[in-house]
């Protein structure tokens, strides 16, 4: 066969065929054969990305978080209409940058080191034996849409940063300069002059008239107008309603423990030494020492050998077979000379944990749980298939809920935040089930729907009841007291920007108060330090107390929608220098964390620069089956901008 191929390579053919190909690469380019890497990937950055599946469970992750922090669900059309799809790609693309622009760098942790964190996470022990469970693990990825090897990835890579934010924090010291900057900036002293003009300085406001609120509300109609509600139908499948009524039988029970006692029960350790040693000679000359209670590590050195230790380990763990069966016979601080599968060596063992075997009494009740939620699963299952089968067959929502024995709860309306009409959360709805309705349309039905822990649902659009502005009568009361309260807010600002336009004129500042009925305080010494949230001024006229000059006049919000601040800098003082060389050297290190901070908001973004990090955002968006919106001017079919 090779033979004919070589002659074949040889004749005229052949180099007909092979010109063909060069003038073919020549033509149409060779690049995209080899151009694997990052072409289907959502985020690119040096040898890691994010394909369009990942992106899509980072996004559920992502977007289940947002929906915990706000208490409603959300869709995934309106997240992405309010880009909360950029911002989760901006973070992937930071983070792929950051961990491989570290991994350039050259910190890359042990494989030992991930596997010691990983078997640290409490999530992952058993109940019952308190120790590491492989299968908890794996279970618990797969709840999470996790692979283990991205998780350990995931891993790696905190451990690697923590390494190297943990070096930078070390070794950065900011020069006393800085240290000396933000003392004078948080001691400098101020004395300020004010007053406060509130509700009894303006006139009140009339009632508005029906014109004057009409377009108020007209002007208010984005925060007034009403979102789009829906009435539903559901049909929940729980496993959980069955586990009560589910008999649980002795031989139920047995099954659960003869299929988990082997994972349940924990096997004896032992803490030992294997000193390997050449000859019989060597052998006996270390196993003497270590008979005296001379410490293995000297007596392995002595020998000019390594020891081998094993801490709490389980004769499987033991590498040399014989050895670990030998080791398992003896007492605790016995010393023998073993002929092992690898060789000869001297054991001795220094620590024996007895195992324990767990009795099919101590874990009945939880062992009775699991069967009593497999048996309802089952139930659950049976009944499911019995509704599938008929909706399947024609039968609609009802009719198929009527074959299944099951009943039909009417939900609504309710609107995608999963809230009712008054803005309450309507019980008996979840982030998915509202998800599956709004993408429904008006008498539409779902499939059976899977959720967590045993739960499913079907669920029909009944009605659909589109956005709409209230009518005014229902929102009179409401829509008055805010036009009022806007009106006065805005009549007080006037007032007190005229109180301080008079007093930068010269009107003495104690009888401009007075004006308004009200009394000039003086607030002698105040300092960004000691003051602030809590100090005598409120946020906003503290503010401008420390950024205008001295003889500066300000009229600022008092805190409140009533109250409004008129004041004055009388003077600045600076705070004494040699009085605080202690205080320069006190804010140095929380100065160091600061610019630590500021250097770590600044390295994704260098980390994306140099390795030319590539993000995909109309591949983003096509993996939430959402397109992409045009780009402005661009027409159906063609023209379609990406950025």
């Amino acid at each position: 066969m090779l033979a004919a191929i070589r002659l074949f390579a040889k004749s005229w053919v052949a180099a007909v065929l092979i010109g063909v190909l060069i003038l073919s690469f020549a033509v149409w380019g060779v690049s995209d054969v080899f151009k694997t890497r990052g072409s289907n990937e959502v985020v690119h950055a040096a040898d890691r990305g994010i394909t369009p599946a990942e992106f899509r469970t980072e996004w559920d992750r992502a977007k289940a978080n947002l929906e915990r922090q706000s208490g409603q669900p959300i869709s995934n059309e309106l997240a992405v209409e309010n880009r909360f799809d950029s911002r989760v790609l901006e973070m992937l693309a930071d983070r792929e940058s950051m961990a491989a622009l570290v991994d350039k760098i050259g910190l890359k942790p042990a494989d030992s080191l991930i596997t010691r964190e990983i078997q640290r996470i409490p999530a992952f022990f058993d109940q019952v034996s308190g120790r590491f469970d492989k299968r908890l693990y794996e279970e618990a990825l797969a709840r999470n849409n996790l692979t283990a090897p991205a998780f350990e990835q995931s891993v790696r890579d905190d451990i690697a940063q923590s390494h190297m934010a943990a070096g930078l924090v070390d070794g950065l010291r900011p020069p006393r300069a800085y240290g000396a900057l933000a003392v004078v900036f948080a001691q400098e002293a101020r004395d300020v002059s004010a007053f406060a003009v509130g509700p009894p300085a303006v006139e009140p406001p009339a009632p508005p008239t029906e014109a004057q609120l009409a377009t108020f509300m007209k002007e208010n109609a984005d925060r007034l107008m009403r979102p789009e509600f829906r009435v539903l139908s559901v049909v929940r499948f729980s496993a959980a309603k069955f586990a009560g009524s589910v008999t649980v039988s002795e031989a139920d029970i047995r099954k659960q423990f003869d299929f988990r006692k082997d994972a349940l029960n924990r096997p004896e350790t032992r803490s030992l030494v294997q000193i390997p040693a050449r000859d019989a000679a060597a052998a006996r000359q270390i196993a003497d020492r270590l008979g005296k209670g001379e410490d293995p590590a000297v007596a392995a050195k002595a020998a000019g050998v390594e020891p081998v230790v094993y801490a709490d380990k389980p004769v499987t763990a033991v590498v040399d077979r014989k050895t670990g069966e030998t080791a398992f016979a003896m007492a605790s601080g016995e010393v023998r000379v073993v002929q092992g599968d690898l060789g000869l060596a001297v054991v001795k063992v220094t620590g024996i944990q007895p195992g324990q075997s767990v009795t099919l009494d101590a874990i009945r009740p939880m062992l009775e749980a699991e069967a009593r939620k497999t048996l309802a699963a089952e139930r659950v299952y049976e009944i499911s298939q019995i509704f599938d089968d008929a909706h399947a067959g024609g039968a609609n929502l009802d009719e198929a809920a009527a074959k299944a024995g099951v009943s039909v709860i009417k939900l609504g309306p309710v609107a995608e935040q999963g809230i009712d009409t008054s803005g309450k959360p309507v019980s008996g709805i979840s982030a998915k089930l509202i998800q599956t309705a709004f993408r429904l349309p008006e008498g539409g039905e779902s499939q059976i729907e899977d959720e967590s822990q045993g739960e499913s649902y079907v669920v029909r659009v009944d009605k659909i009841l589109p956005k709409a502005l209230p009518p005014l009568e229902e929102v009179r009361q409401p829509l008055t007291r805010a036009w009022m309260g806007q009106e006065m807010s805005k009549r007080l600002r006037e007032k007190a920007d005229a109180l301080a336009e008079r007093v930068r004129k010269g009107e003495d500042m104690a009888k401009a108060a007075q004006s308004v009925g009200t009394q000039l305080v003086r607030l002698p010494g105040l300092t960004r330090q000691a003051s602030g949230q809590q100090g005598p001024l409120p946020p906003e006229a503290f503010g401008q107390a420390f950024s205008a000059p001295k003889g500066g006049v300000f009229a600022a919000g008092g805190g409140g929608p009533f109250v409004f601040i008129v004041g004055r800098v009388d003077a600045i003082k600076p705070p004494v220098a040699a009085e605080n060389a202690r205080a320069v050297e006190q804010v140095r290190p929380q100065l160091g964390m600061t610019l630590f901070n500021e250097i770590g908001g600044q390295m994704p973004r260098y980390a994306r620069a140099v390795l030319k990090t590539r993000t995909d955002p109309a591949l983003a968006r096509q993996a939430l089956g959402i397109e992409a919106p045009k780009a402005k001017g661009a027409k159906d079919g063609k023209g379609a901008a990406s950025k």
